[in-house]
């Protein structure tokens, strides 16, 4: 390991990318301590916890299911969990041991937008928890669940506001440097109506219609923003490090989709607002599959360019936006899951179970290359990282 001048050297280059006369994507550069990596360990780092957790949810969701995979996906959700918290305690320590950090990683013109990774790993947290590890009947941990969720909206409003206004003071962005992280400080809030459709049908009748309301507003407020951004974006792609991060448009309304559907599913089956049968929980769910449907399309539209691109000009070297090829592309399987079992054709929930498989192996395809870049020192190197600005 390099601890001396030439790993200083590595670390203080002179182009404000970290290096100077060394080729950073030389395989034989110098080797950095634990120290100086940790110095680049960045936000986009949670978007292993939020995929994992994704994941664990998918399983939880498959039409086909066989006995054993339940479990699989509580072992998942357990192995999420430790991820999560390893993750932050990795991220508490680089700003113990480099002073500053905290505030040059929420500034950062790159590494900021990828703050928000961390609540929506928080997200998949608690649908996941509401999934497998509370009971149909305990009362209390149903409220729990409830002020979670509340506290979750709460925190991710004054994310979404708060981020976004200091974008727009702190930096003057020209248009063909459009990036598709620059959803994701609305995503956290978005996901508040896909936590709403998970929770919504276990509250009680008289938390479960404010929940939905809540849930409806936070999706809406996500599905606007997320557009006003794709109308920077179409006709320009990223270059070819960063393309597979295309797939997070096709999260906005995949999970739009999925939510519309669980929130109409999650309101009392009595729900009738004027009590008159005009316009009462039937009508709604028809509406929800209707515009579900309507969102879907944009989703495989989405997908389709994001595809296209990257087999077009692959990424040569593993950037932790890789995992926008994981997370995005569950809220697309979900909600094709969910307009499948609508409809009930099993044909649909074929096509979701295959698709879920192909999830499968290039989650397993990116956490091998996540693994093996850590230990080549690919990433959480001076230059390699979030946290240079190389678009």
């Amino acid at each position: 390991m390099v601890e001396g001048k030439e790993g200083h050297d590595v670390e203080h280059g002179g182009d404000g990318h970290g290096h100077s006369d060394i080729d950073i994507y030389d395989p034989n550069r110098p080797k950095l301590g634990i120290r100086q990596r940790m110095h680049h360990f960045t936000w986009a780092w949670f978007t292993l916890p939020m995929s994992t957790g994704g994941l664990s949810l998918l399983i939880f969701a498959q039409p086909h299911q066989f006995p054993g995979l339940r479990e699989i996906g509580l072992f998942v959700y357990i192995v999420n969990i430790i991820i999560f918290s390893c993750l932050t305690f990795a991220m508490l320590s680089r700003f113990f041991l480099h002073h500053g950090d905290f505030y040059k990683s929420l500034s950062h013109p790159r590494e900021g937008f990828f703050f928000p990774t961390y609540f929506l790993s928080i997200a998949t947290l608690i649908t996941s928890t509401q999934r497998y590890a509370i009971p149909d009947n305990d009362t209390t941990l149903k409220w729990a669940i409830q002020t979670a969720f509340w506290g979750y909206v709460v925190v991710t409003l004054i994310l979404a506001v708060g981020q976004y206004s200091f974008v727009f003071a702190a930096h003057n962005f020209g248009l063909q440097t459009m990036m598709p992280t620059w959803i994701l400080p609305i995503f956290p809030i978005m996901l508040s109506g896909t936590i709403a459709s998970v929770i919504a049908d276990t509250q009680p009748d008289i938390a479960a219609v404010p929940i939905v309301v809540a849930g409806m507003s936070c999706q809406g407020l996500g599905l606007s923003v997320a557009v006003m951004m794709y109308a920077h974006m179409v006709g320009r792609l990223p270059n070819r490090e960063h393309r597979p991060g295309l797939f997070m448009n096709v999260g906005p309304p995949a999970f739009t989709a999925l939510a519309f559907i669980g929130m109409a599913n999650g309101l009392p089956d009595t729900f009738d607002r004027e009590m008159d049968g005009f316009i009462d929980v039937h009508l709604i769910r028809t509406f929800a599959i209707i515009g579900a449907i309507f969102l879907w399309a944009l989703s495989l539209w989405w997908f389709g360019i994001a595809v296209v691109a990257v087999i077009s000009s692959p990424p040569k070297y593993f950037h932790l936006g890789w995992w926008a090829m994981v997370f995005p592309n569950t809220g697309f399987i979900l909600a094709t899951i969910s307009i499948g079992k609508e409809f009930k054709v099993e044909s649909i929930l074929w096509v979701t179970t295959g698709m879920s498989i192909c999830l499968l192996l290039t989650y397993c395809f990116v956490l091998y290359s996540h693994i093996r870049a850590v230990i080549v020192q690919d990433i959480m190197y001076p230059g390699r990282d979030e946290d240079v600005n190389d678009h």
